[in-house]
């Protein structure tokens, strides 16, 4: 493995918002102790002549320094990134950076579905008293104005979508504008995906969103890579990671999590859903040439893992043919669901606190795994020191995406 290069960048803050915890502490103690938190979904604008299965936030606690006023019309995928930020903003001590020098990349779009159905059934009959707000509010660039105004960031900011890979596609981004200079720190944030009753119903008809097996025993309806799964199930969540130069954090005296080595974006070149093994075998590899690390020097995966008939056995065909089935794997969406454009972003935050923690989480309901041979975490958390971690995410319309992360020592 080579030494590490002054443009190979670091994580020096995290912030996590789920279902199952708020904050680091409660995510990985959540994470290790397997505390799943699924049910029917409760959610004004999520049920109509169906109960769709999910895990939803049951009390988001906003920072008192968050400002008051400007939340009376943030809607809830603001109100929670604005949350996750703060901890991340004060884990990365970056109210000492220069806020001209500090970016913002949201990754996700149409992430506030449900509010804006909320809205359209609320002035369905009176369109002419719709608050002007929404001439602003409908538009994913909203979240942007909220975050940079609430803590002053100057830099760049905007959106990138990649359906449920845009949480890493946001991380790329952010590793490469810190590359290039265009900032010295750089804010990746996988936006909650507020799905509405319309989101969740064409997902069901797709055949993507479980589950009809396991309507009544929600506990047991997400098990990814599971011969007895039958679709994603949602998950409210946001991750939030600091990325930025190795010299800023020295400069700081911040400690970072672990060194950002490689990243690989593919695409499938093809507008279906359906999984390429050769597009998620090409991200991996590209993320490990570009990590200068082989196949055996990776001793831990985060998959993307939802639980999807076809997904799951073609992303470990692709493991395999990367020669990585030797690594500890786990699968994060079994215990929080499926995020969508939040889950790369939330995955990452996963890896990095097992990394700190010395210890892997288990996978919930992998009762029969579709390939026993794989080096699987189950039913208990396991001892392991993670020295160099691989996580991936794959979206529709044929995206691929792998990062590396190497321990700081």
């Amino acid at each position: 493995m080579r030494n590490s290069s002054k443009l190979e960048p670091v994580i020096t803050g995290v912030g996590v918002t789920s279902a199952i915890g708020q904050g680091q502490g409660n995510f990985i103690r959540a994470l290790l102790g397997s505390q799943s938190s699924f049910g029917v979904m409760q959610r004004p604008g999520r049920q109509r002549d169906s109960a769709f299965l999910g895990a939803e936030i049951a009390s988001l606690q906003i920072p008192d320094e968050i400002a008051r006023q400007p939340l009376r019309r943030a809607s809830f995928s603001t109100q929670v990134a604005l949350s996750t930020l703060h901890e991340a903003w004060h884990d990365a001590r970056l109210n000492e950076v220069d806020p001209a020098r500090i970016g913002l990349i949201v990754g996700g779009s149409n992430i506030q579905q449900r509010d804006l159905v909320l809205a359209h059934d609320a002035y369905a009959t009176r369109s002419e008293f719709l608050s002007p707000t929404y001439g602003v509010s409908f538009m994913d660039t909203d979240l942007c104005g909220f975050c940079t105004e609430q803590f002053g960031i100057r830099g760049l900011a905007y959106t990138v979508g990649g359906a449920s890979a845009s949480g890493q596609l946001a991380i790329i981004q952010a590793m490469q504008a810190v590359q290039t200079g265009q900032v010295d720190t750089c804010i990746a944030l996988g936006a909650l995906m507020d799905v509405s009753f319309w989101e969740c119903r064409g997902l069901r008809n797709l055949g993507a969103m479980g589950s009809d097996r396991y309507a009544q025993e929600p506990a047991l309806a997400c098990r990814p890579f599971d011969r007895n799964r039958d679709g994603f199930i949602y998950g409210e969540c946001c991750g939030v990671v600091v990325v930025e130069a190795a010299t800023a954090a020295q400069q700081r005296v911040v400690k970072p999590y672990a060194w950002l080595s490689g990243w690989g974006l593919v695409m499938d070149a093809q507008q279906n859903p359906n999984p390429s093994v050769d597009g998620e075998v090409k991200a991996m590899q590209t993320a490990l040439h570009r990590a200068a690390c082989t196949p055996e020097s990776i001793d831990y995966i985060n998959p993307h893992g939802t639980g999807s008939p076809l997904g799951d056995e073609t992303e470990l065909q692709a493991i395999h043919a990367c020669q990585l089935s030797h690594a500890y794997l786990n699968t994060t969406k079994s215990i929080i669901g499926h995020g969508l454009s939040a889950a790369g972003t939330v995955e990452v935050v996963a890896t990095l606190l097992q990394m700190q923690a010395g210890r892997l989480h288990p996978t919930r309901n992998l009762d029969d795994p579709i390939d026993a041979s794989l080096n699987w975490v189950r039913q208990h958390s396991v001892a392991h020191f993670i020295d160099t971690a691989l996580t991936l995410s794959m979206g529709f319309g044929g995206i691929n995406t792998a990062l590396c992360l190497r321990r700081y020592n």
